[in-house]
């Protein structure tokens, strides 16, 4: 036998991807739902505006440039980072630790405009 033996059963404890995808796009509706439409406006100029920059950034530059302020809650950069991304205007760069001090240096997407940032 050279494949992997795949079971059609779940298994107590073992974690679905379609589940996990299903959570994490309930969340991302949740969190967008939840977010001021004029932070959520702000926010999308300041990713634009880096994007046009050419150079590489995280949530935490749009900040210390003082482009946006913090948002209500964390999980609201998500959204607009992802549709920033669907909408061509940033791609992901890397993952690196997070500048922000709140979150002890996790790791996070740094991003880059795509050159078609309008």
């Amino acid at each position: 036998m050279t494949g992997q033996l795949q079971l059609d059963v779940t298994v107590p404890g073992v974690i679905s991807p379609a589940a996990g995808q299903q959570a994490k796009s309930t969340g991302m509706a949740d969190a967008e739902q939840a977010t001021a439409p004029s932070w959520a406006d702000a926010c999308d100029a300041a990713i634009r505006l880096m994007a046009r920059r050419g150079l590489p950034f995280q949530a935490a530059d749009l900040i210390a440039e003082g482009l946006i302020d913090e948002p209500d809650h964390p999980s609201q950069w998500g959204p607009r980072f992802g549709a920033a991304a669907r909408a061509g205007v940033i791609r992901l760069h890397s993952y690196r630790p997070s500048k922000r001090a709140t979150v002890h240096r996790s790791i996070c997407k740094t991003w880059i405009g795509s050159g078609e940032a309008p």
